[in-house]
């Protein structure tokens, strides 16, 4: 019998990793923010989430079919993770129609125009919340009391008093549980860590984009609190409150719109929590999370270009 030789374009070994799995895995570590969030909001946390994710998956569907004429390929999950990410990121009080409108510029003009998944620099739900911030300032900084999730009855976020009135801080403990007001998924970081740790232990995301984040927030904020302690600059408040942990955990680390190389995660990091941390103390904005890695996310290319190895037998030119 003649054996041949049978030659094929790599990859020769396959990890078993798709983006199907990978895109259900970060759903199943966003579950515990989930149920954090039905606790505290009751049932409109239920009908935002679910009302964002049939938004998004809808108008992937009809504008790659119907506009683009391609087949649409809606069960990857990438548009129900935009979804879920765009309702974790918007109060529970939120105006359905607003949250049509976040849901269709998230897709419609982050992902889509920019062509689809794999393609986009900008994070979809980031964008879409900017966008909804900027259009809509007064519905999206409403937040109503926690635990009964009435309109009528609102309340500042953590961060809001952090400058304001830092006599009404919560205690470390509500914050870290997540029994304060604020968007339905930043409130808890007991929830968001074990999302991460779930991420880490399916080696889904890596540790460097996340770690980076949260320790240069707590550096720059525990430097402060050495030559001023007082709540303004508590590293332990910075990282309990606002949307830094679902932005380190499950945004910034967006395959797409970060690093690609470790070094370049660090880099990538490091920006995002140094930015947070300035708009939070010195900005108009008491949240920075989201405009950080927008920033970052426009800067990837410019890392990935830095950072990237230099391939074998490439000559470097000097001078």
């Amino acid at each position: 019998m003649v054996q041949k030789l049978i030659v094929s374009p790599s990859p020769h070994v396959h990890s078993g990793d798709t983006i199907q799995k990978n895109m259900y895995n970060v759903l199943i570590a966003l579950i515990p923010a989930l149920l954090v969030a039905l606790y505290v909001f009751r049932l409109d946390a239920l009908i935002i989430t679910a009302c964002s994710v049939l938004f998004c998956v809808v108008f992937e569907y009809l504008i790659v079919k119907y506009i683009l004429k391609k087949t649409p390929n809606v069960t990857d999950g990438s548009a129900i993770i935009t979804g879920v990410l765009l309702a974790f990121n918007v109060p529970s009080n939120l105006p359905l129609w607003i949250l049509a409108i976040g849901c269709l510029f998230a897709i419609g003009v982050v992902k889509i125009s920019f062509g689809g998944l794999g393609n986009n620099i900008f994070n979809p739900a980031i964008a879409g919340r900017i966008f909804l911030l900027i259009s809509f300032p007064a519905q999206m900084t409403t937040w109503p009391a926690a635990a009964t999730a009435v309109d009528a009855v609102s309340s500042a976020t953590v961060l809001g008093n952090l400058k304001l009135s830092p006599e009404a801080l919560p205690s470390l403990q509500s914050m870290f549980l997540g029994t304060e007001g604020g968007s339905l998924g930043e409130m808890s970081a007991l929830a968001l860590l074990l999302g991460l740790a779930y991420l880490l232990w399916k080696k889904t995301i890596t540790w460097h984009i996340p770690i980076s984040i949260l320790a240069t927030v707590a550096l720059f904020t525990g430097a402060l609190y050495l030559f001023d302690p007082q709540p303004l600059y508590h590293p332990l408040i910075h990282l309990f409150s606002g949307g830094l942990m679902l932005g380190a955990v499950f945004m910034a680390t967006d395959y797409v719109t970060s690093p690609m190389t470790k070094k370049g995660m660090l880099i990538y990091g490091v920006g995002i929590g140094f930015v947070t941390v300035a708009i939070r103390l010195w900005g108009a904005y008491p949240e920075g999370v989201s405009f950080a890695i927008l920033l970052m996310n426009a800067l990837t290319p410019l890392i990935n270009n830095y950072t990237s190895p230099k391939r074998f037998g490439e000559v470097v030119k000097h001078g």
